[in-house]
């Protein structure tokens, strides 16, 4: 892909995916994250009604009336966007690849986050970590997140991002810590199979304080489910499905040889036979229920979006499921 067509299919999705969030997702998203705790704000005159725990004894004696003390949610959150790009990715018989759409999710939560001042990081994985952005603030750096999901690896001016500086420096040494750890000399490129479980393993390793993590993915992986409830029980981990259409359904075309781009193991089919069809619809679907009742089942929340539809409207019932969750 030349760097000009990127950069217009990045400013594409930022206008799209800007009114988005404007229009739709602002009050959503905000009703949904909260802060991962409180902070102190000031001390006022004690009221019937409040806590005598909250009491600040020191000013009480000073000022000689009783003083309680006031805290205030802590509403800046760190938002981690994990995204998968294995060779499947980039799969797509629509008019988008399962890779476009993540781009495009990637961008409704970067724009959102940093609508509502929050930080935003990026995680780029398949069989190994591929490229690690601290979160961040600022336009800037979404357009850089929503770049490197689109075009990872390829040649794009820096006037779509920004230079990451001090700001990151802590970030960056521990990923240069868990590299080391790791005994990785360099990053893989696509000769290995996706690798999710390590994915969740480095986002415990850098991100020491409690974030949201998406993970998008579409899920071609095995063993990988332990790690994301270890994962779940330190930050926030929703996991999002990507799929394409052709997954579910094959035309009748004959004998055709299909790749398997995460293994590059290559098999002749007869898309012709009923038995082929049926069998390879009940195994698409029968994935895609398996892994939203497993997840679910061990407190991982689970979005599903369809390359050849909507991004938005998936994203929006999450945020009314979860919001509804949160106010029984």
């Amino acid at each position: 892909m030349l760097a000009s067509e990127i950069i217009r299919r990045v400013k594409e999705i930022q206008i799209r995916t800007g009114r988005q969030v404007a229009d739709v997702l602002a009050g959503e998203y905000i009703s949904v994250f909260k802060g991962g705790g409180i902070e102190f704000d000031e001390v006022r005159p004690y009221v019937p009604g409040d806590d005598v725990r909250s009491i600040d004894w020191n000013v009480t004696a000073r000022v000689g009336q009783p003083y309680v003390k006031r805290y205030v949610e802590e509403r800046q959150l760190t938002l981690m966007l994990m995204a998968d790009i294995s060779p499947s990715q980039d799969f797509g018989t629509s008019k988008r690849s399962k890779r476009d759409v993540a781009a495009e999710f990637c961008a409704l939560i970067a724009f959102s986050a940093i609508q509502n001042d929050d930080k935003v990081g990026l995680c780029l994985f398949h069989g190994d970590i591929e490229q690690f952005i601290p979160p961040r603030k600022g336009q800037k750096h979404a357009l850089r997140v929503v770049r490197e999901v689109l075009a990872h690896g390829q040649d794009v001016p820096e006037s779509l991002g920004e230079n990451e500086n001090q700001d990151s420096s802590l970030w960056q040494r521990l990923f240069n810590t868990w590299r080391t750890e790791k005994g990785k000399k360099r990053l893989r490129t696509a000769d290995s199979s996706t690798n999710i479980g390590q994915a969740m393993e480095f986002l415990l390793s850098v991100s020491k304080r409690k974030s949201v993590c998406f993970l998008v993915s579409d899920f071609l992986d095995d063993d990988y489910q332990h790690a994301l409830m270890t994962a779940n029980r330190k930050h926030d981990v929703i996991a999002v499905l990507i799929t394409d259409p052709r997954e579910l359904e094959m035309p009748e075309i004959g004998l055709i040889a299909l790749k398997d781009s995460e293994s590059n193991v290559t098999r002749l089919y007869d898309t012709s036979s009923r038995s082929f069809a049926e069998s390879m619809s009940s195994a698409g679907k029968e994935r895609v229920t398996n892994l939203e009742r497993n997840l679910r089942r061990r407190g991982i929340d689970f979005i599903h979006i369809e390359a050849s539809g909507s991004v938005v409207d998936p994203l929006v019932n999450f945020f009314q499921m979860r919001g509804k969750r949160l106010r029984r």
